[in-house]
C-alpha cells in the first residue's frame, strides 16, 4: 500500500508535458501553497510544495498518490487531504529525501499506509 502512494491515481493524470512548478495546491479545507519541485518518475512520483506563510515558509512532500485532480487551466492542484494532515506530516528535509529509502517510507507509511486514503 505504501508504494501505491507514489503513483498518480488514474483520474489525477495530466499531459506529459505540462510542468506543474508553481501550480496553486489545495488541501480539502483550503490553499497550502504552490509547487516549487515535482517528480513524475515511475513509482516515485511527489510534489514539493512551498507554503509560503502558512506553515512559517516550510515546504511539505505530497506523493503523487495524494492528488485528486490537476487543473491544467486553473494552474491548480486539488490533493485529498486536510491542511492539519498536511501540516502533521513527517518534516521534510530537501536534501534527505533523494537518497535515504527509509526517509521515504516514513512518508509513504504516513500518506498511504495508515491513512486508508490510497
Amino acid at each position: 500500500m505504501t508504494e501505491s502512494v507514489w503513483g498518480y491515481r488514474p483520474a489525477a493524470t495530466r499531459p506529459a508535458d505540462v510542468d506543474l512548478t508553481g501550480y496553486r495546491v489545495e488541501a480539502t479545507d483550503g490553499s497550502i501553497g504552490k509547487v516549487d519541485k515535482h517528480s513524475d518518475e515511475v513509482d516515485d512520483a511527489y510534489l514539493v510544495v512551498d507554503t509560503g506563510t502558512w506553515i512559517f515558509g516550510k515546504e511539505v512532500l505530497l506523493p503523487a498518490g495524494t492528488i485528486l485532480a490537476v487543473d491544467t487551466q486553473e494552474r491548480r492542484i486539488i490533493v485529498d487531504r486536510t491542511k492539519q494532515e498536511i501540516k502533521d506530516a513527517p518534516e521534510f528535509d530537501r536534501h534527505q529525501h533523494l537518497g535515504d529509502p527509509g526517509y521515504r517510507e516514513e512518508f509513504g507509511s504516513y500518506y498511504g499506509g495508515d491513512s486508508g486514503h490510497v
